[in-house]
């Protein structure tokens, strides 16, 4: 039995500009880190020919064309199996839809682990763009980059996305200090709706590709948000990249009528009043997690929890996908 993990991960600035709509004409950069909340997936050989899927669904087949869950065909079938034999399960600490990256965490989980049970070396590059290959190329996902690459590499990292697809990496040099302070302060918070980022993520691509003015204005000050934070978070100065966070959440509105909504603004506008410094809706939007850099941690907490607000408690992940068990 093959036990892989990926982490899900948050995105500290400049998202959005991970999708190539944006990036081959004007270059991307998104600041993200990887969390200790994982997507799991176990590989292992029944005693019978055929393929055994266990998710949300369960199914059982005897050709990889039949199945259902396009990931896993995809994936299944860019390892050029002639006769599968395989049972393949997925556990997630957090559902999907959340906003955390959970698709290309459990992409990036599943080719890992199939590597390892098929004893076939694989890259931590070689992984993220597999995974970016099968979501964005073969399935047309309209989604950027930068989930499978925080999952595949994890810790705190700049992803520069070049015009020309490629995708360098570096880990943000941070004091252990700094760390701890985004630890203690930096606060998530379940709104307690999903959806699908595709939905959202459609319009922002059909405006970059139409060449609307405000859409592209936009993704620019949103990558330069970008940069500032990491400036902040490289000087220690926590608070700044708060506000910083502020600014990135009242523009990322702009971007899309499905981003937001009565809700979640009220929230927000609630957070604010009670030991919030500043946040923004991770992910796509139009649901999953509010996340807040917190001045009153409790005071925040107990505003939260009093309109049904779930706090989901994370530390950083510095291992990126990896096998637990082979």
């Amino acid at each position: 039995m093959i036990i892989a993990r990926s982490p899900l991960r948050i995105s500290l600035g400049g998202g959005g500009t991970d999708l190539a709509s944006y990036y081959r004409d004007h270059g991307g950069y998104v600041l993200a880190g990887a969390i200790n909340k994982y997507v799991y997936v176990t590989v292992m050989r029944p005693f019978n020919e055929g393929v055994y899927l266990k998710y949300s669904q369960i199914e059982a087949t005897d050709s990889i064309e039949n199945i259902k869950h396009p990931i896993i065909r995809e994936v299944l079938r860019s390892f050029n199996l002639n006769s599968p034999q395989i049972e393949i399960t997925t556990l997630a600490d957090i559902p999907s839809g959340t906003g955390l990256g959970s698709s290309g965490s459990f992409t990036t989980a599943l080719i890992k682990a199939l590597s390892a049970h098929y004893r076939r070396s694989i890259q931590t590059y070689e992984l993220a763009e597999m995974a970016c290959t099968i979501e964005i190329d073969r399935l047309s996902e309209p989604i950027g980059k930068q989930d499978q690459y925080i999952a595949a590499f994890g810790g705190i990292s700049e992803l520069y996305f070049h015009q020309d697809g490629t995708v360098e990496t570096r880990p943000l040099n941070l004091s252990v200090n700094t760390v701890h302070d985004l630890e203690d302060n930096l606060l998530l918070f379940y709104t307690g709706l999903s959806r699908s980022a595709g939905s959202i993520l459609s319009d922002q691509v059909n405006k970059s590709e139409s060449g609307n003015q405000q859409m592209i204005s936009n993704l620019h000050f949103t990558k330069q948000i970008g940069i500032q934070s990491r400036d902040a978070l490289a000087e220690g100065n926590t608070n700044d990249f708060a506000n910083l966070m502020n600014e990135h959440w009242e523009y990322k509105k702009n971007r899309s009528i499905g981003i937001s909504n009565d809700f979640i603004n009220s929230m927000y506008r609630e957070a604010l009043k009670n030991g919030a410094v500043g946040g923004k809706l991770v992910g796509a939007g139009g649901g999953g997690f509010l996340m807040f850099y917190a001045s009153d941690k409790e005071k925040l907490r107990k505003a939260m929890r009093g309109h049904g607000l779930e706090e989901v408690r994370f530390q950083f992940d510095f291992e990126g996908t990896k096998v637990l068990l082979s």
